[in-house]
């Protein structure tokens, strides 16, 4: 398999306020065609640094991609800088001034001179045009490896890409498919899966496992390669399914869906319906619901009873409930579910009472402290959650809990028919 480098230019991708996406898209396509790409570099306004990182990249990788700097000012340095790092000159093309002096004049303007610096090209680059600007890209195919020089403006760079590169470096590639998923998985943590699916991955180096965790679940990458599609695929399965078999109902997703979508997708194939009553989640529980197309069909209505005195009007919660337990407490939580449920007329109900933080925390109930409260037909209760971190993770995380409380409930009574 071909290695990949990609190096961003710009003193402005140092700085909080800008991200670099044009990499993430960049190494989406290669790995469709087999490349893997093994650094990314972020690399300011400065040459001596920019030249070196792309010697250097030069000797490790087999492509060699840069994004940003070709435009006309100053401190647009790619040109200069790659022609240095390459031994060779800058070749000034009266062609493509030409054709830059052209673009200006359909937007009826007068082109400035310091635009003239984009008409200077490494000697011996491939110049892919750039119809949407002013700044040639360039392919550059050296001895160890091909260098390309993109512009930054994603407008500019993907038709490029897409157009010019992408094909030469598929062809180079050669026959490899590399496919990939993403297996879900929900109320463990990252070192327990790892424990669980390692005596199965590790039994093979093709499809490729990689263990991540984010806000609130722990995501199983695989990547496969084969000579066509549906063998990657199949290779996919097989260790999917086996994963899915070491961990059980822990397993949400086989495919990268979130947790709203798989909820969504049982509710409405199974045709019933769902409310929710939210206190410390602030209606991120239904929003998260409402984000799937389609959750008109299964999600009736939502209720964010932040007070106490809203739990006890909207949802019919016992004053003395409150009074005795707390609005913190696993009696209120299954009060709220089961009064969301009657005042809905919904299959199932969910109810979330609990302390975000960062204040409002005590000894006896410590910020964190999260109820979940469920009810159906035949029976209500609740479940108790510690959660960590600060307010956004506690209130996300406990969103996640309750869509898989019901998640777990729902399947339960699917394996039970």
């Amino acid at each position: 398999m071909l290695s990949a480098e990609i190096i961003a230019i710009g003193s402005e991708l140092l700085t909080p306020e800008k991200t670099d996406t044009n990499s993430l898209w960049l190494t989406e396509k290669l790995n469709e065609i087999g490349i893997e790409v093994k650094l990314k570099t972020v690399v300011g306004d400065d040459e001596a640094r920019l030249e070196e990182t792309v010697r250097d990249a030069l000797k490790r990788s087999d492509v060699v991609i840069t994004t940003g700097g070709l435009g006309p000012t100053e401190d647009d340095i790619t040109r200069r800088t790659a022609a240095r790092a390459l031994n060779r000159e800058l070749i000034f093309s009266e062609e493509i001034l030409n054709q830059i002096r052209d673009k200006f004049w359909r937007m009826k303007r007068e082109m400035p001179e310091i635009n003239k610096r984009q008409a200077f090209i490494v000697e011996g680059a491939r110049v892919l045009d750039n119809p949407n600007g002013s700044a040639a890209g360039m392919f550059i195919e050296t001895e160890n490896a091909d260098l390309t020089l993109l512009p930054g403006p994603p407008r500019e760079l993907k038709p490029m890409f897409e157009n010019f590169v992408l094909p030469k470096l598929r062809e180079k590639a050669g026959e490899i498919c590399v496919k990939r998923r993403i297996l879900r998985v929900s109320g463990m943590g990252e070192s327990a899966i790892d424990q669980c699916i390692a005596p199965v991955y590790l039994q093979y180096k093709n499809p490729r496992t990689t263990i991540l965790f984010n806000r609130s679940e722990v995501e199983i990458h695989l990547a496969a390669e084969g000579k066509t599609e549906s063998e990657a695929d199949a290779l996919l399965e097989e260790v999917a399914t086996k994963i899915q078999a070491a961990l059980g109902a822990a397993v949400f997703a086989l495919n990268g869906e979130t947790m709203e979508e798989v909820v969504g997708k049982i509710l409405s194939e199974s045709g019933k319906t769902l409310s929710v009553a939210e206190s410390c989640t602030g209606g991120l529980v239904a929003e998260r619901l409402t984000e799937v197309p389609g959750s008109s069909k299964y999600f009736i209505e939502g209720v964010i009873a932040y007070a106490n005195d809203a739990k006890i009007r909207t949802l019919n919660v016992a004053a003395e409930l409150i009074e005795k337990y707390g609005a913190v407490s696993a009696e209120v939580a299954k009060a709220m579910a089961k009064g969301m449920r009657e005042r809905a007329a919904t299959d199932f109900a969910l109810s979330v009472t609990g302390i975000a933080g960062p204040g409002g925390g005590s000894a006896e109930k410590p910020v964190g402290l999260v109820f979940i409260g469920y009810a159906d037909e035949t029976q209500t209760k609740s479940i108790k959650l510690n959660l960590p971190g600060d307010r956004y993770l506690i209130r996300w995380r406990a969103s996640q809990a309750a869509l898989d409380l019901l998640r777990r409930k729902l399947i339960k009574k699917d394996s039970n028919k």
